[in-house]
């Protein structure tokens, strides 16, 4: 009920620490102040320019695919591949793979913009241009596989069970992405990271601690390279069912105190202790049943006008994915507000529990003032509301400064 009314609030504007003080605001407008104008401008020119990028991002996705589809390169590829093998799951196979290096290729030079030289263009990137390509392949050979598998499957059941197919895609859906969030961890991550046991210190004292005493399962604490990549600041409690791990980069153990390091760590902790992580594949099963029912109905329309034209057999046939994901991509942009909402929803929870577990509002305050390098410091009312998946550093700040100043007489928190 806590969720609901929290999720409610933030859907129609409402703050659930909108309650302010002369006090709190002069704290606040203090760190805020610490900010340049310089820094502000290119922070804000930063974040508002990825407005534009998940647009053109979709539009170019959705360029391509249905331009697969309208050339009838899609039902050709199809067909080339039963040629090669009579195995119905292994030519959808060497579909998905083959869609996926087209796509990948077509779409290259817009990644090499965004992901290379954009992150360079604002400082964000420490990465050679080799060291970026190369993260990009392993990326690639990962999604062939992973995506080869999921589609495979899925196409499977569409063919099998062409009534219901959407129901059982669901559930399917969920339990894969309850499995990769199961091994990512372990498997996937040290893929791009290098993971090694944090030395022994006050850093990993503090955090083994804060973790016994919130029933976090993990008697280990890693650190991972990411200043490889970037300078960004980053920590996770990852995983399920007994693969999970709390993990920190190096440019949070480089770049911030340990003040700071408490107050991430008892963010990520906040997600485990609350159960985000299974409370996310409820909501999300939620909507993916509800998209997955739209997409039934919306492909099958579809087929019936465009169909033939395209040289597609029905919504079985592997040649009509880039339909599928033309489809959930649309259902997916146009619900982004709402799913937005929800993660925004859980890391404010995650906020208040990292506060009154780590005791450093200060130490989030700073924190916000970093992130502040790659997300705009003080948005409009509704920018936050729609454009935002976490609370911004602004709003972060009046949390902390909210909740340093109720604390009770006598039981001040560390300046």
């Amino acid at each position: 009920m806590k969720n609901l009314i929290l999720l409610i609030l933030l859907l129609t504007g409402a703050h659930a620490f909108a309650v302010t003080t002369p006090e709190i605001e002069a704290a606040v407008q203090g760190y805020l102040a610490k900010l340049s104008p310089a820094e502000v401008a290119k922070s804000n020119a930063y974040f508002e320019g990825g407005y534009w990028i998940q647009l053109w991002s979709f539009l170019l996705g959705l360029a391509v695919n249905l331009g697969l589809l309208a050339s009838g390169a899609a039902a050709r590829l199809r067909a080339r591949c039963e040629r090669l093998t009579r195995n119905r799951v292994v030519s959808d196979f060497l579909f998905i793979a083959a869609i996926i290096l087209v796509s990948s290729a077509l779409t290259m030079p817009f990644s090499y913009y965004v992901e290379f030289y954009r992150e360079h263009q604002y400082d964000l990137s420490n990465m050679s241009l080799g060291a970026w390509l190369g993260d990009m392949l392993k990326g690639l050979a990962m999604g062939l596989v992973i995506a080869g598998l999921f589609f495979a499957v899925f196409f499977r059941l569409i063919r099998r069970l062409p009534r219901t197919w959407w129901m059982w895609g669901t559930a399917f859906s969920v339990v894969f992405i309850m499995f990769m969030a199961m091994i990512g961890p372990v498997y996937l991550a040290p893929v791009f990271n290098k993971y090694t046991p944090l030395e022994n210190g006050p850093v990993r004292e503090a955090i083994l601690e804060m973790a016994r005493s919130n029933d976090v399962p993990a008697t280990e604490v890693y650190r991972f390279d990411a200043s490889r990549q970037s300078k960004r600041v980053s920590a996770n409690v990852s995983g399920m069912f007994g693969t999970t791990r709390i993990s920190l980069n190096d440019n949070l153990l480089n770049r911030t105190t340990l003040p700071e390091i408490k107050t991430v760590m008892g963010h990520e902790m906040g997600h485990y202790v609350l159960n985000h992580a299974i409370k996310s594949v409820a909501f999300m099963a939620i909507l993916a049943f509800i998209g997955m029912g739209l997409t039934a109905f919306l492909m099958r329309r579809t087929l019936e006008v465009y169909g033939a034209r395209w040289g597609l057999r029905g919504p079985g046939d592997i040649a009509a994915l880039p339909l599928l994901l033309s489809i959930v991509a649309v259902l997916g942009f146009i619900g982004t507000p709402v799913t937005n909402t929800l993660v925004r929803t859980q890391e404010i929870e995650a906020d208040w529990y990292g506060l009154n577990l780590g005791r450093e509002p200060d130490g989030e305050a700073l924190v916000a003032l970093k992130l502040s390098e790659y997300r705009k410091m003080s948005p409009g009312y509704w920018e936050e509301i729609f454009f935002y998946d976490h609370p911004s550093g602004e709003t972060r700040i009046r949390m902390a400064m909210t909740w340093k100043f109720n604390q009770p007489r006598g039981q001040p928190s560390r300046p």
